[in-house]
C-alpha cells in the first residue's frame, strides 16, 4: 500500500459520482475545507480508475451505484498498491450500509447536509494516518470480498433504484410495461408514469427476470405480460400492440429468438 499523507498534508481527493449535480455539492463542500485539494473528477468507473492509478489520490468520494460499473466493481479492480481512502456516497443500498457498519468505514447517505459531509472528511482524516490506515485499507478489502459474496448468493431485488431531480424513486419491475433506449439513459414507461434510468440496454436487461422480459429490438425490452396482440410488419419484423395501447416493433432477429423460447403460435 502506497504511503499515506502525515498530519499538515495537503490531502488529494478524486471525486466519483456519475450525476454532475452531486459533484458539484461535493466540490462545493470541499472547497470550504483546508488542507484539501481536487485533483479529478470522474463520472464512471473507467475514467476513475485511470485517474486513481494516474493521480494517486490520498482519497476518492465514490457513489455505489454507478451504470456499467458500479463503486463496488470498481474498487475490486484496483491493487493493493493503488487503493485510496474512501468515503462511499449512496442513495440506497441496504446491504452496504451493514456492511459498513460492521467493517466501521464511513458512508454518506444521499442527501447529506454540510454537517455530515464535514463530519465523514474529519473521519477520514484521522483514519488516513499511519498507522490507523494499514487497517483501514483490510477493512475495505475484507467488505469488497463480503459484498461479492452476496451478490453471488442473493436473489434479484424486485425493484429498480432511481434517481430523479433529488429524489430517490423505487419502482417495482413488475408496474414496468416497456423500456426503450434513449441515449445514455433508459426511458422507463409504466402506466402513466415514464422515468429515466441511467444505464445500458444490456446492464438493464441483466437486472430483469428474462421469463417476464423480453428484447424485441435492439433499443426495446417489453414485460410479456403487456403484449396484447402481434402482427407481420416489414422484412420480417413484427409490430407489437400493448395492453396499454403502445405500439412498437419487434425486429426480425428478436422475433427468431422469441418463437425459440415460446414456440410458434398454434
Amino acid at each position: 500500500m502506497r504511503p499515506q499523507p502525515n498530519a499538515g498534508q495537503t490531502l488529494r481527493v478524486i471525486l466519483v459520482d456519475d450525476e454532475p449535480l452531486a459533484i458539484q455539492k461535493l466540490r462545493h463542500f470541499l472547497k470550504k475545507e483546508e488542507g484539501v485539494e481536487i485533483v479529478a473528477e470522474c463520472l464512471n468507473g473507467d475514467d476513475a480508475i485511470s485517474a486513481i492509478r494516474r493521480l494517486s489520490p490520498d482519497l476518492i468520494f465514490l457513489d455505489i451505484q454507478m451504470p456499467e460499473m458500479d463503486g463496488f466493481a470498481m474498487l475490486r479492480r484496483l491493487s493493493d498498491d493503488e487503493m485510496p481512502g474512501v468515503i462511499f456516497a449512496t442513495a440506497y443500498d441496504e446491504f452496504a450500509l451493514k456492511a459498513f457498519d460492521v467493517h466501521a468505514l464511513d458512508y454518506l447517505l444521499k442527501p447529506f447536509d454540510r454537517d455530515r459531509f464535514a463530519q465523514a472528511l474529519a473521519h477520514a482524516r484521522e483514519r488516513l494516518k499511519p498507522p490507523a490506515s494499514d487497517a483501514v485499507h483490510n477493512q475495505l478489502r475484507s467488505l469488497l470480498d463480503v459484498v461479492a459474496q452476496s451478490a453471488q448468493s442473493t436473489q434479484p431485488v424486485d425493484r429498480l433504484i432511481i434517481k430523479s431531480e433529488g429524489k430517490v424513486l423505487f419502482v417495482k419491475k413488475d408496474d414496468i410495461d416497456w423500456l426503450e433506449a434513449a441515449g445514455n439513459y433508459i426511458k422507463l414507461h409504466c402506466g402513466a408514469e415514464t422515468h429515466m434510468l441511467r444505464e445500458t440496454m444490456n446492464s438493464i436487461q441483466n437486472q430483469l427476470d428474462g421469463s417476464k422480459f423480453l428484447r424485441v429490438h435492439r433499443g426495446t425490452i417489453v414485460n410479456i405480460e403487456r403484449i396484447k396482440e402481434m402482427h407481420p410488419w416489414f422484412n420480417g419484423e413484427y409490430k407489437i400492440l400493448l395492453t396499454t395501447n403502445a405500439q412498437l416493433v419487434m425486429s426480425r432477429g428478436c422475433h427468431e429468438q422469441f418463437t425459440r423460447t415460446f414456440g410458434k403460435p398454434i
